[in-house]
C-alpha cells in the first residue's frame, strides 16, 4: 500500500494553546512519493509542479515541508521514495534532518538542492549520506536526472 499525508494546519485554540500539526495518510495511486523540504514556498512549489508533470505524479504525491524537522515527521510518516532537502531551513537544517533521516529510515534517498555550491557542501552532503547534489540555479532538467539517478540507485553529484 502506498499513502500520502496531508498536512492539517494548526490552529489557534481559545486561551492561546496552538493546536500541534496532524497528518492525514490516504492511500495513493502512482506508486511514487517524494518530499520536498526548502523554506520558500515557491522553490518547493516549483519543485514539486516539475517533478509532477516529469513523473506523471498526483499533486498529493509531493509533500511539501518548510523546516528540516517537519521533512522528519512527514518522512516517517510517508516513507517517500526521495527526499530532496535544502541545506539552509530554519529549526533544522538540511545537514541535520539528513543524517536523522538516515537513522531513522536507512536507505532513503536523498538528494541536495541549495544554492550552496562549494566543493566543501559537497564534500559534507557525502559524509550526511546523501546520494545527490544540485545547485539550485542549475535547470529544471537536471534536477530531473539527479531524481532519476537515485532511483536507479546511483548518484547524483
Amino acid at each position: 500500500m502506498f499513502i500520502s499525508v496531508h498536512a492539517c494546519d494548526s490552529s489557534r485554540q481559545p486561551h492561546g494553546r496552538v493546536r500541534r500539526r496532524s497528518f492525514v495518510i490516504s492511500e495513493s495511486s502512482s506508486g511514487m512519493r517524494i518530499l520536498i523540504a526548502d523554506d520558500h514556498e515557491t522553490i518547493r512549489k516549483g519543485v514539486c509542479t516539475i517533478l509532477i508533470a516529469h513523473f506523471d505524479l498526483r499533486s498529493e504525491d509531493c509533500v511539501e515541508a518548510s523546516d528540516g524537522h517537519e521533512a522528519i515527521q512527514k518522512a516517517v510518516a510517508l516513507k517517500p521514495d526521495v527526499i530532496i532537502l535544502d541545506i539552509n531551513m530554519p529549526v533544522l537544517g538540511g545537514f541535520g534532518a539528513a543524517l536523522e533521516i538516515q537513522r531513522l529510515l536507512p536507505g532513503t534517498l536523498i538528494l541536495f538542492f541549495t544554492m550552496h555550491t562549494g566543493e566543501q557542501f559537497v564534500l559534507e552532503a557525502r559524509k550526511a549520506g546523501v546520494q545527490g547534489f544540485v545547485a539550485k540555479d542549475r535547470a529544471a532538467d537536471v534536477l530531473v536526472d539527479a531524481v532519476n539517478a537515485l532511483l536507479r540507485n546511483e548518484t547524483y553529484f
